[in-house]
């Protein structure tokens, strides 16, 4: 990478200008990190049809925010009269995430130290090693037998919010928990939904959830890839990875894309063999 596109810090953070703004990032991040540091983005595929969903005014909520990028993105796209609701429980993500924020001038993004879940209550987050090569966005928190209490909240807890217009949920297999505890929300919001469904084995079980909650879905896949990336980079070091997601609007929706097909199959899954 050019060093003109980087700020060089002693440390395991760096910075970067990228395509939505400013993104702090740990060097050793395998995906998001890395991604940011060869594109200047992160899955910008994934950013755009986000964008596609809201429009200025919008409040969203993400449960599994990161280090932000796709917050600033979000955060730019529901302009001053909109809000961005940001949860991320590792306490070294979340302080990138709010550096993040303030290093784009930000003042409609909330950003919370604390995970998702079914209730309110505590519970307990690992604490990767930064200085080391790891996937920090792939950290899961089901059954973690040491690492740091967090608050737990559930969505219900913002029921009394004025509007919403979408929930993306990236928590790594405690999708399912999340929904469960913003039953209410959505029952009163009916937001469009967005959420990371990559666990084979979980995922028959959280579409049924989904399905009974009113909405139909489809698949969504964007590669991480982007062949129209913010650097120009011809490099694929993402070759064959895509993101797997669940795109739900509600059945009382007015809202048609055409371009997807609902999913009527919910024991199939793309990662199936």
């Amino acid at each position: 990478m050019p060093r003109s596109r980087r700020i060089d810090p002693k440390g395991f953070n760096r910075l970067v200008k990228g395509r939505d703004g400013y993104y702090l990032h740990n060097r050793n991040d395998e995906y998001i990190g890395r991604a940011i540091e060869k594109y200047g983005e992160y899955s910008a595929l994934e950013t755009r049809l986000l964008e596609r969903l809201c429009a200025s005014g919008d409040i969203v909520i993400e449960a599994g925010a990161n280090i932000g990028a796709h917050t600033v993105a979000l955060a730019k796209r529901v302009g001053p009269e909109g809000r961005v609701l940001a949860f991320e429980p590792q306490r070294l993500v979340f302080q990138t995430l709010c550096a993040n924020v303030a290093l784009n001038s930000l003042t409609n993004v909330e950003c919370y130290w604390a995970a998702v879940g079914s209730a309110e209550g505590r519970i307990i987050v690992p604490e990767p090693d930064p200085t080391r090569q790891s996937n920090f966005g792939g950290v899961a928190l089901s059954d973690v037998p040491d690492g740091l209490p967090v608050d737990c909240v559930s969505l219900d807890r913002f029921v009394s919010l004025p509007r919403m217009r979408l929930l993306k949920i990236d928590v790594e297999g405690m999708e399912a928990e999340v929904l469960l505890g913003g039953r209410q929300l959505l029952k009163k919001f009916r937001p469009i939904l967005y959420v990371e469904n990559d666990r084979v084995e979980k995922s028959e079980a959280l579409m049924r959830l989904i399905d009974g909650l009113g909405y139909r879905m489809s698949w969504h896949l964007p590669a991480l890839f982007n062949p129209e990336n913010f650097y120009s980079e011809k490099e694929d070091i993402y070759p064959n990875i895509v993101s797997v997601n669940l795109l739900c609007l509600h059945r009382d929706a007015d809202l048609v894309l055409e371009e997807f097909r609902e999913i009527s199959d919910f024991a199939s899954h793309p990662m199936r063999r």
